[in-house]
């Protein structure tokens, strides 16, 4: 990923060599060439999705085609939003994410935690659903994606219990997702604990415009609030539905999705369908939003 808009525009391929210089190895190699299984090690993953986002934003930036209001990620994705607003250099972030996939990696051991999706329940169906299959086991809300698309996180245990509470309350579908950890729980306050130090020594400046955090669905823009946000983050639910009704009470009506997938543009369009959408994921889709939106 990442190895076409590298290939046509010199914006983007400083934003690898600075990461790869920073991290001290070639994470571009990786992203481009693979192999898939490294890649999907969580340590490789996070800082290859931030700096792909990166990469992309910074040939919108140079064209001056990244006119923005105010900014959004879900949940890694909030750090691809500190680097568009000046926060973090994409170099500075991908070292702080490096350092939170393999502490996220390592807090739980392999094969102990999980991730479910449930399609049709509303938050506080699934709350119910978490709270009968805990069994005094970590079992909670993780992300709430769109109306009706929510995702948990937890003990295996306590996941495989809250797939089969789900189905007997009639939930449409509750299916495990193939995750190496479980995300945004409290099973992440180990990874937490590591990640204060890294956050508090990192150089997070005054953000340029405001962010709409993950964890409080509220703008901030200071580097404290930053810092904050990003270490409450962890092992708290990504409040994804509530964070676009906010920025739409803000006034925001068009949305435009940096980084590789379009995963948060079928999101949004759950949110809210009466927005624009745009997705910029890849060169063709660069070619055409830099013709749409010339300077």
């Amino acid at each position: 990923m990442g190895k076409d808009v590298a290939e046509r525009h010199p914006a983007a391929k400083k934003v690898f060599d600075d990461v790869d210089a920073a991290l001290g190895f070639p994470l571009s190699k990786l992203c481009f060439e693979g192999p898939d299984d490294a890649l999907k090690l969580t340590e490789n993953t996070q800082p290859a999705i931030l700096t792909v986002s990166a990469a992309i934003h910074a040939v919108l930036e140079e064209a001056g085609a990244a006119r923005r209001d105010i900014v959004a990620g879900h949940s890694l994705g909030e750090y691809s939003a500190i680097v568009s607003a000046a926060g973090l250099t994409p170099a500075e972030a991908a070292k702080i994410v490096r350092l939170r996939g393999k502490f996220m990696q390592e807090a739980v051991p392999v094969g102990t935690g999980g991730m479910a999706a449930l399609i049709g329940p509303t938050v506080e169906e699934a709350q119910a659903i978490c709270a009968e299959a805990a069994q005094g086991e970590v079992v909670s809300v993780a992300n709430i994606n769109a109306p009706g698309q929510i995702v948990i996180a937890g003990t295996k245990a306590g996941i495989d219990r809250a797939i089969e509470v789900a189905k007997k309350r009639g939930v449409r579908r509750a299916l495990p997702l193939p995750v190496s950890a479980p995300f945004h729980c409290e099973l992440m306050k180990p990874a937490e604990q590591r990640l204060q130090p890294v956050l508090e020594e990192a150089n997070i400046r005054d953000l340029s415009m405001s962010l709409v955090s993950n964890v409080d669905a509220s703008p901030i823009g200071t580097a404290h609030a930053v810092r904050n946000a990003l270490l409450r983050q962890v092992a708290s639910p990504v409040r994804w539905v509530e964070s676009i009704q906010k920025m739409i009470s803000m006034g925001v009506r068009r949305f435009v999705e940096v980084g590789p997938g379009n995963v948060l543009t079928g999101l949004i369009k759950r949110i809210d369908s009466s927005v624009e959408l745009i997705n910029v994921s890849d060169a063709a889709s660069i070619e055409a939003y830099l013709e749409k939106n010339k300077a």
